[in-house]
């Protein structure tokens, strides 16, 4: 393979602009971040419902999901199911919020309209509105998350219907597929490792809502049942991570994310000339010949934990590949800074 060092700045191999495909990579990005945001909140709410008594404790995994501890900790007093709720989905000063994610996303899609489709706009900015005019009613309730999914499903499929196969549409691929990963890997993480302290709840009807509540929360439950009978921790952790089929498994986001970055840039799939392109091929590479008891037996923390560093390190690579060289005036617009303005 073509070992090249990586060229900062690196056009796409059509005639895109940077700024124009981060603006894309950030919108899809940041929809996605919303919608998967949206997913761990319906499902615990109604994990909690299903419980013999008010769990608390069940709200602690959805914050470390986020790996943003110290802000909350920082913003809030204590750790109830109300201050999870509005930190996750209306805090303007959180830069990963629903509200927050939808706002950037948003912003991203207003300053490249003319790149991406009208109905794919107007959708994107009816879903924001709803979220921003919701902040000032009572608390969310399930049916106001499930409106977000649906949100977020007819802007990818608005996305997907309207947009030519051509770099705008792979960027906003590339973007949503990381962020989809990522996410479905911390969730992972959380349960087997916070969600369920108890050991003796291990094997019980607990530890199957627990694990039923993960599957549903990437939904995975029905597609799961379909391929097997009974809940089990290999099981899950095989169909989460390594299903090729499955289009929220790791393995299936990383190997629609490797196929569009290579559409983006014109190289041959099993060759890099770009740490990016490098870096997702490792990825895919090692999840094509990983198998579960290895996985589980080296410990599924451990893989997961260096899964999130490949990805974020293939973020960063994307930023520094082929967007980091803007004209002055844009680069303002950090996004790895998490900031928005609302309107």
């Amino acid at each position: 393979m073509d070992g090249s060092p990586t060229t900062r700045g690196l056009k796409p191999r059509g005639r895109m602009l940077s700024r124009v495909a981060e603006s894309i990579y950030w919108m899809a990005r940041y929809v996605e971040r919303a919608e998967n945001l949206a997913r761990f909140i319906d499902v615990t709410q109604n994990l909690i419902l299903d419980q013999p008594q008010d769990a608390p404790e069940q709200w602690e995994p959805l914050v470390r999901t986020t790996g943003d501890e110290d802000y909350f900790n920082e913003h809030y007093a204590e750790l109830t199911a109300e201050n999870v709720v509005r930190f996750l989905t209306f805090d303007r000063d959180y830069g990963n919020s629903i509200v927050s994610s939808l706002a950037i996303a948003r912003e991203n899609a207003r300053t490249v309209r003319e790149a991406i489709s009208t109905e794919a706009w107007e959708q994107l900015n009816e879903y924001y509105h709803y979220v921003r005019d919701a902040r000032n009613g009572g608390p969310p309730d399930s049916d106001f998350f499930q409106h977000l999914k649906e949100q977020s499903h007819s802007f990818n499929g608005v996305l997907d219907a309207t947009l030519t196969r051509g770099e705008g549409w792979h960027f906003a691929n590339l973007g949503r597929l990381i962020e989809r990963a990522d996410k479905t890997t911390r969730i992972l993480d959380v349960k087997y490792f916070t969600l369920l302290p108890n050991l003796g709840d291990v094997g019980t009807t607990l530890d199957d809502l627990q694990w039923s509540a993960v599957l549903r929360s990437v939904s995975a439950f029905e597609a799961f049942r379909k391929r097997y009978h009974t809940i089990t921790v290999h099981r899950v952790v095989e169909f989460l991570i390594l299903d090729p089929c499955f289009p929220r498994s790791v393995a299936f986001c990383i190997d629609g994310a490797n196929t569009s970055l290579h559409e983006i840039t014109g190289t041959p799939l099993g060759a890099f000339q770009n740490t990016p392109e490098r870096l997702l091929g490792q990825t895919h590479s090692e999840l094509a010949y990983a198998d579960v008891d290895s996985i589980i037996d080296q410990g599924l923390h451990e893989f997961i934990d260096r899964m999130q560093g490949r990805l974020n390190e293939t973020g960063d690579a994307i930023h520094e590949t082929f967007f980091a060289l803007r004209p002055v005036e844009s680069q303002q617009q950090s996004q790895s800074q998490s900031q928005s303005t609302f309107a």
